[in-house]
């Protein structure tokens, strides 16, 4: 049961961003203090990843729980309750649907994706660092295996 009324929650729903959340930029300014440089929302790519380190070719998107349905199997069952379940069912079912797909077309054109949820961003941010860091030492790791063996 919504405890707004339709003005109160399209207005609320308005003030959604989509570009530059509090969640993109508290991550970015981490990864900057740690020297890594990046584009941010970057239309080249499918998806337009919310960080993209160009060098190591990491794709990084920084999901919020709701909306890229965190933990869908427990608010499936919520939404349904609701005055418009079947609207945030669909509408949270395609976007994880193109998360996949976007997840897919960046694999195939030889990128490593890296999804990121907004609380861990928040709470965990140094262990999330610690995820990127890790990926470029693999990359670097795998690119030379792969020049070794030729």
């Amino acid at each position: 049961m919504d405890n707004l009324t339709p003005q109160q929650r399209r207005k609320n729903m308005q003030h959604i961003k989509s570009k530059d959340t509090s969640i993109e930029i508290k991550f970015r300014k981490a990864l900057w203090q740690k020297g890594y440089r990046y584009r941010k929302n970057y239309k080249g790519l499918p998806g337009k990843p919310d960080i993209v380190l160009t060098k190591e070719k990491i794709a990084i998107f920084c999901d919020s729980e709701f909306f890229h349905g965190k933990d869908w199997e427990v608010l499936k069952p919520r939404l349904e309750k609701t005055n418009n379940g079947e609207y945030w069912q669909k509408k949270i079912s395609r976007n994880m649907e193109h998360d996949d797909e976007v997840n897919k077309q960046l694999l195939f054109l030889g990128w490593t994706v890296i999804r990121f949820w907004g609380e861990d961003i928040l709470k965990k941010t140094d262990e999330c660092i610690h995820v990127i860091e890790e990926t470029i030492f693999d990359n670097k790791l795998r690119v030379s295996m792969d020049a070794f063996s030729e």
